[in-house]
């Protein structure tokens, strides 16, 4: 049976952060924090990209300012 994931945004107190990520796991729900979401990014990132600032900056502006 295929099952439909769906991402959600909850905004819990700091104490409560352990229960519900305990909760998440015995449900067999997949549990992250937006601090752990960027760890992974910047860990798996690409090292070695072979654009400047300037077309960095280009993309950047395309994509904000471009309706």
């Amino acid at each position: 049976m295929d099952v439909l994931l769906k991402d959600i945004y909850v905004k819990l107190p700091q104490t409560d952060v352990n229960f519900f990520g305990e909760f998440a796991k015995k449900m067999g729900w997949t549990f992250k924090t937006k601090e752990s979401v960027l760890r992974s990014y910047i860990n798996t990132r690409p090292k070695n990209v072979d654009l400047s600032d300037e077309e960095i900056m280009e993309e950047v502006k395309s994509v904000r300012y471009t309706k």
